[in-house]
């Protein structure tokens, strides 16, 4: 019951470095940045990703900026607040695990819950950034804002964006009619949402929005300008571990589900089934669904189309009224990548 209340209710609800085998300092000392006792202090996180990116000999983007550096890009920053930078990682977002994110969740609980901290800008790579945002929303409950922004241009490129999203969200933190907002990701002025956004394009600097769901705000000439709010948080709260192996599975014409038999018997604890329509399969799929329910698998099912929520519509054999009846949870608006992190989240040990 606990299981399927979390996910109806909650879409109505709304280091250092990284060493060389890819796995970030357990401790991460902080550098303190500007000392004027007339501004507020903000945390900056550090993970790396385009906005710490360089071009490097064969003329490709890779992270290189450490958080100090980072911040050396914006001299404006320092006029505006002081600044306690955390070189968290310096990595590629595609190359982070949600165990990472779990110690970043915890850093950044840590620092919300400072008197002398007015809010925490995370700096990530665009790639994961929508479920790294949606992962730290989820673990931390605060009023205060906690910020992911990003760089769809490197460092090496003559109109790089990271500077200016860093500005806005120094902005974004530091304005009164922004706290309460949940973890935003804000690039390019717009101010999205963690549980709605996505990343939309692969190249241009406006590259999230939160589609039907519609931004929170826009940030220009120093104010942010709200449109809408989040219905409301929805903190599942900070876990000790997490699920491991917990699957994707993308249904498509013709699909015969044999991959999601092999998980099963793999040991597979967690399912999420990206469906067609309302979150519907075929016959052979749902087979294959059903019988990971006997082992004991929590299977999920969301769909692949962009907007609209998961709803039982339909019967028939794979059908998501069907799914739901035997047990299936619909995902209502949360999509396969977040769904997945939602398991892991809250289904340690089933």
């Amino acid at each position: 019951m606990r299981k399927s209340l979390i996910f109806v209710a909650m879409p109505l609800a709304m280091l250092c470095f990284y060493a060389v085998n890819g796995a970030a300092f357990k401790n991460v000392k902080p550098t303190l940045v500007g000392e004027n006792p007339k501004l507020p202090k903000i945390a900056i996180v550090a993970t790396g990703g385009t906005i710490a990116g360089k071009k490097d000999k064969s003329g490709a983007a890779v992270p290189k900026l450490s958080g100090e550096e980072i911040i050396e890009t914006v001299p404006e920053l320092l006029k505006k607040a002081n600044v306690e930078i955390y070189s968290f990682s310096i990595e590629a977002s595609t190359q982070i695990k949600p165990e990472v994110w779990l110690r970043l969740a915890k850093l950044v609980d840590k620092l919300v819950k400072r008197q002398d901290i007015s809010g925490v800008i995370v700096t990530h790579g665009t790639a994961t950034m929508a479920e790294g945002a949606f992962f730290v929303d989820a673990c931390t409950l605060t009023k205060k804002p906690v910020v992911f922004v990003g760089a769809m241009r490197n460092a090496s490129e003559k109109w790089h964006d990271g500077p200016e999203n860093i500005l806005n969200a120094v902005v974004q933190v530091l304005a009164p009619n922004a706290k309460g907002l949940g973890v935003t990701v804000t690039l390019n002025q717009f101010v999205n949402s963690a549980y709605n956004v996505r990343k939309s394009h692969t190249d241009n600097v406006e590259a999230f929005n939160s589609g039907e769901n519609a931004y929170l705000g826009y940030i220009t000439r120093g104010k942010v300008f709200k449109y809408h709010r989040p219905i409301k948080d929805f903190c599942i709260g900070m876990p000790e571990k997490l699920e491991k192996h917990v699957e994707i599975f993308m249904s498509y014409a013709g699909c015969d589900g044999k991959a999601i038999r092999c998980a099963t018997d793999a040991g597979m604890k967690g399912l999420v089934v990206e469906g067609v329509g309302s979150g519907n399969v075929n016959k052979d799929v749902y087979e294959a669904i059903k019988y990971a329910m006997s082992k004991g698998v929590i299977v999920v099912v969301t769909t692949c189309v962009p907007n609209g929520p998961v709803l039982p519509v339909y019967g028939g054999p794979g059908g998501s009224a069907t799914l739901a009846r035997k047990g299936a949870i619909l995902s209502r608006y949360l999509r396969a990548r977040k769904a997945r992190l939602q398991v892991k989240l809250i289904y340690v040990g089933v």
